[in-house]
């Protein structure tokens, strides 16, 4: 799915519907909803998955800070406790949870805040404030009509006169090729256990849908994540390293719009959420060198049709299953923005992987058992489910286990989920 359509699958409907009923008396919380679980990896409504210990958790939902413009990444700043949120127009602000006190920061990219392109993702370096890096994902032109993916990186000034700012930011990967058009650009960045930086790269919106396709074709950057060095080098050890028709910076591929990342802390495994073409909607478990499927393996239906895309990844060899996926015909959960919970104000959510989802406006949570690609993964009651919110970035506040979610809006808030 594209960011854009509003179709809503109906045990979604319900779930949300029911959610809404069994709070309607308590405004201030998001609560609970009940429902059934969500679709299994054979389409099933998820029955036969492990039992559920954090059903019951009662939370209050807080607004942060509000007034933000589209806005897509979150990152908190460790050993400082702020927010750096990233704006799609192009903003950079920083906030105080404590107090909801937003400051801009100076020295952000010129980007192309077209369609699904703009200023997106946001990381910081894993031995931040020693190493003051942080790590932006965004879309600029090559000054041809043609935009693509880069990453850049810049050292955060929380000391200057004029208040933050990014000094020196500078491009430290650009995916090539250029293409035209504003969709499809990915794109989450997160650092890996081992200090490695993963970044998603969307396919563009190709439409040659056969094995010619650019997220087939190992030879360029799309429809891929690519492993780097914090300088922007591909990773040494990246699996086609040593392939001349290689690029040399992919670490997975066959992928066709994911963003949603994660770490798994018990693992240290990457997990991704990826957009389907109409419903197919996936949750990965990425393998080196791993090929996902896209376009020649899908659970998708084509546009405006029940017809099933391309044959199931279960009928295609050499290819990677989802763990998880919304089938053709359930409606699906086009996703931005995933986290596993680590937090301590909720214990019953340890290990929960939580996702938003942009058209079907809720935060998911899925509990999983298992490991890599023979997890179980079943969709739980979704959060948020009352409020009409696009989700695109959630994220864990380190020092509280707070957890926050920003909403997809031109005029939109920051909130905050807190034990009630």
């Amino acid at each position: 799915m594209t960011d854009g359509p509003d179709r809503i699958d109906r045990r979604t409907a319900l779930r949300a519907a029911g959610g809404l009923a069994a709070t309607a008396a308590l405004p201030a919380l998001s609560g609970c909803l009940g429902g059934e679980s969500g679709d299994g990896t054979d389409g099933s409504d998820g029955d036969d998955g492990p039992p559920d210990d954090g059903a019951d958790v009662d939370h209050d939902v807080e607004t942060v800070a509000e007034g933000f413009e589209n806005p897509w990444g979150l990152a908190f700043l460790p050993d400082d406790g702020r927010l750096l949120v990233t704006e799609r127009t192009g903003g950079l602000p920083l906030v105080d949870p404590a107090d909801g006190t937003v400051e801009a920061v100076a020295g952000a990219p010129e980007v192309f805040a077209e369609g699904q392109g703009g200023l997106l993702d946001v990381a910081v370096h894993p031995d931040y404030p020693d190493d003051a890096r942080v790590y932006l994902t965004y879309s600029a032109t090559n000054g041809a009509g043609e935009a693509t993916t880069h990453v850049g990186a810049g050292r955060l000034s929380l000391a200057a006169d004029d208040g933050p700012v990014l000094d020196d930011f500078e491009p430290i990967r650009v995916a090539e090729p250029f293409r035209g058009g504003s969709n499809h650009f990915g794109s989450r960045a997160t650092f890996g256990p081992e200090g490695s930086l993963y970044v998603t790269v969307g396919d563009r919106r190709d439409e040659n849908f056969g094995p010619d396709h650019v997220s087939q074709d190992r030879s360029n950057e799309l429809g891929a994540t690519l492993r780097l060095t914090p300088d922007g080098d591909p990773h040494p050890e990246n699996p086609f390293a040593d392939d001349p028709e290689a690029a040399d910076a992919l670490y997975s591929y066959g992928h066709r719009n994911p963003q949603a990342m994660a770490v798994r802390p018990e693992t240290g495994r990457i997990w991704q959420c990826e957009h389907g073409e109409e419903d197919g909607d996936e949750i990965n478990v990425v393998e080196r060198g791993g090929d996902y499927g896209w376009p020649v393996a899908s659970e998708a239906c084509r546009y405006g049709t029940d017809d099933p895309f391309a044959p199931a990844h279960g009928e295609r060899d050499g290819v990677i299953a989802p763990v998880h996926y919304w089938p053709c015909g359930s409606g699906g959960f086009p996703p931005s923005g995933a986290v596993f919970y680590d937090g301590d104000a909720f214990p019953e959510w340890e290990g929960d992987l939580f996702a938003g989802t942009l058209a079907a406006q809720y935060l998911g949570r899925f509990t999983v058992d298992g490991d890599g690609l023979d997890a179980t993964v079943t969709e739980r009651d979704p959060l948020l489910a009352d409020r009409g919110w696009r989700m695109r970035a959630v994220a864990v506040e380190p020092d509280t286990g707070h957890l926050y979610a920003a909403v997809d809006d031109a005029d939109a808030p920051i909130a905050r989920i807190v034990p009630e």
